[in-house]
């Protein structure tokens, strides 16, 4: 249920209006703009009556909420939500460009990688210490080092580092090393995992799962934003379908859905979404004019012998020449890369 106020609604009025709802034993969720404010209910709104609600002379309205989630619901939060990196910005006005190598493989690999991106406008550095693979044969990331490593490129770029948890075990290094903590498609329903990521402030990208739909996606962020942290960007990276010339369907469609009923940052992983190089450059292009609020894309110095998802990544002058087209599709978008 949620409550507009009338505008310029007093806030000695507001917290009237916030004690007569803790009567009814609901969490508040308090969003304020220019000239309105909207409070959220939380919990058992079923034997609420709405006409009591509005025998208050400051309220304007009160709405049932249809959707299952509250805190990532647009009605909540009317405006855009923007998240704060440092000195850079996810969603509203600007394009985030988060760009890197699949898997941190070496010092000189992620810092020469890390000084090109950079070079070609990318504002972030993406990059896997932990890796979930398919096979337990395959390459699963050089770990702790991998962080340092990565670390290493940030004081050597100053780019805000991306990269994947796996596991609660991780948390607090993560916390402390990572400026932007991904939780990969896998583990998107890891409710558990993601409750612990929801008591910590630090942002959040949560990649959509395999074959997850809209509402389970936003559903999958409320677990995070109900624990307080509301520093949450969603990922649209394809899902599983019949299809097999691509890795997976990327869902453009996702995104003006999302926007229209969520508030939260949304951007786009077009490496993972096709699986194959030459697909990177018009799905990523297509992202920017679909109204996403940035991309995630994966770049190798020597794609022919990485460690992991070589086939799916960009070499690093093929990426400064997207970044070109990128950076007008983003103007004209009314978008600052």
């Amino acid at each position: 249920m949620i409550i507009v106020m009338k505008p310029k609604t007093s806030e000695k009025e507001i917290a009237k209006v916030k004690k007569k709802i803790a009567d009814f034993g609901c969490e508040i969720h308090e969003s304020q703009g220019l000239n309105y404010t909207i409070l959220g209910l939380i919990g058992n709104t079923s034997s609420i009556d709405p006409g009591v609600l509005m025998a208050l002379d400051s309220i304007e309205k009160v709405i049932h909420v249809q959707e299952p989630y509250m805190k990532a619901n647009r009605l909540f939060h009317p405006e855009d939500t923007v998240i704060n990196v440092g000195d850079k910005k996810i969603g509203g006005e600007d394009f985030a460009v988060i760009a890197g190598p699949c898997s941190v493989e070496s010092e000189e690999q992620i810092v020469s990688i890390a000084k090109e991106v950079k070079k070609a406008g990318a504002n972030f550095l993406r990059g896997g210490a932990f890796k979930p693979r398919t096979s337990p044969y395959s390459f699963q990331g050089l770990r702790d080092a991998g962080l340092e490593l990565l670390k290493t490129a940030r004081q050597e770029t100053g780019l805000p580092i991306v990269s994947e948890l796996m596991s609660t075990e991780y948390l607090d290094r993560f916390a402390e090393d990572v400026d932007i903590i991904q939780i990969g498609a896998r583990n998107m329903q890891n409710y558990e995992l993601l409750k612990e990521v929801g008591k910590i402030k630090k942002p959040v990208i949560l990649k959509r799962g395999l074959s997850a739909t809209i509402e389970e996606l936003l559903l999958a962020a409320e677990y995070i934003l109900a624990q307080g942290n509301e520093n949450v960007i969603l990922c649209e990276r394809g899902i599983r379908t019949f299809e097999k010339y691509t890795r997976n369907t990327l869902d453009l469609g996702a995104i003006p859905v999302i926007k229209k009923y969520s508030h939260l940052p949304v951007i786009v992983d077009p490496s993972h979404a096709g699986g194959l190089w030459w697909l990177v450059e018009p799905m990523a292009k297509a992202a920017v004019v679909a109204g996403a609020d940035g991309i995630m894309i994966e770049v190798h110095n020597d794609p022919a012998n990485a460690k992991c998802d070589g086939q799916q990544s960009l070499k690093p002058e093929k990426f400064a020449s997207l970044m070109e087209s990128l950076k007008e599709l983003a103007r004209i978008q009314k978008k600052i890369i």
